[in-house]
């Protein structure tokens, strides 16, 4: 059966669309994908509602209305560009835009928009939606969702491979060799949203192209040290984050308690090493290592960063999902077309192992085509 998939990372960029041909029991064709860029003004949006304002409903609601016809016209481009009809594709996996995420408060929530309805009327296919709810319902962080799919698609007996997804924020997958043995999967903390807030504030670019502006810069021993004592990096799994926690005004409260003033290159090429040696170090803690690391994600790009994320495994070989036969650019929204595969299917989609939820349950809800 054929699925589209659609995401936006917590960097707020635009949304991945993906088409793809699902067959069980471990069989993913990527037919075809495309890009839709947010304009200034849409992230703009997007971004001021990740922190507390005023008038936030009305703003979140406006906003996912616009997300929504948004999702909808990247699912319409990558049907296009697949050739096929709609009544060839089973149904549309959308991840939505997330605003919040604490699992850590009480109780648990989490917040996505782009409304589904919307995307199920425009495209006139069957739209799988709100995630990750369900598993925070049954005891959950609803966060990470992918290691299932990663289990799927990228598990190789006897082989213990990770992967690494670098978007806003970075999570792993622990594939174990063994495959009695169960799947592990955390966020390891910041992955691209500090850089990418740091080069937008400092030179007005949505990201540091190529890691070129992290790479020219000195890393601040000491700043690094005082990011990487936050007690988050050190807490036991299953955990997840979002980038409400490692905001802006994490980074700037951290800087001014730095003894000494750094330049705005030096912090990048610090908080650069800050994403690279926390996913290392969660590659190697209690139980760790790898035979292979796999990266994923928009950071995939970032050069700089991979550069410093294979000086800090060592021996490891880091390679590219690509080599695997599935894009960087394309895992997560493949993923959630797996994950709209599996609800439709009435199969459970989380990993309680990797959310902490109580039990395995079936993800999202599903808006009729």
């Amino acid at each position: 059966m054929n699925y589209i998939g659609l995401m936006s990372g917590t960097s707020a960029d635009g949304i991945d669309a993906v088409v793809v041909s699902i067959e069980e029991p471990q069989g993913l064709r990527l037919l075809a994908s495309h890009h839709e860029r947010f304009d200034e003004d849409l992230r703009r949006r997007i971004q001021s509602l990740m922190r507390p304002d005023s008038n936030e409903l009305e703003r979140a609601a406006l906003a996912g209305n616009i997300l929504g016809e948004q999702f909808a016209r990247a699912a319409n481009a990558a049907l296009d560009a697949s050739g096929l009809s709609r009544n060839q594709i089973r149904a549309i996996g959308s991840h939505g835009q997330t605003l919040r995420h604490n699992p850590q408060a009480e109780p648990p929530y989490t917040v996505q928009i782009g409304n589904p309805a919307i995307i199920a009327e425009r495209t006139g296919i069957a739209t799988v939606a709100d995630f990750r709810s369900r598993d925070m319902a049954a005891g959950g962080q609803g966060a990470p969702l992918v290691p299932g799919f990663h289990r799927w698609v990228f598990w190789q007996p006897g082989v213990r491979r990770i992967i690494v997804n670098i978007g806003g924020i970075a999570n792993l997958t622990i594939l174990p060799a063994d495959p009695h043995a169960p799947v592990f999967g955390f966020d390891t903390g910041p992955g691209n949203t500090l850089l990418d807030h740091w080069i937008s504030r400092h030179r007005g670019e949505r990201f540091d192209a190529d890691g070129d502006w992290a790479a020219a810069g000195k890393l601040d021993q000491a700043l690094l040290a005082h990011l990487l004592e936050d007690p988050f990096f050190t807490r036991p799994p299953p955990k997840s984050t979002g980038v409400e926690y490692f905001s802006a005004a994490w980074l700037g409260s951290r800087i001014a308690e730095c003894p000494h003033a750094c330049s705005p290159g030096d912090v990048q090429t610090t908080v650069t090493e800050l994403t690279a040696c926390t996913i290392a170090r969660a590659i190697s803690g209690p139980g760790g290592g790898a035979d292979e690391v796999y990266v994923c994600g928009g950071g995939a790009h970032n050069k700089a960063l991979v550069h410093r994320l294979q000086a800090s495994l060592g021996s490891i070989p880091l390679r590219s999902t690509a080599e695997l036969g599935l894009h960087p650019d394309w895992v997560e929204a493949a993923a959630f077309a797996w994950l709209a595969h599996r609800t439709t299917e009435g199969l459970t989609g989380n990993l309680p192992a990797v959310t902490g939820a109580s039990h395995e349950v079936v993800l999202g809800a599903i808006y009729p085509g």
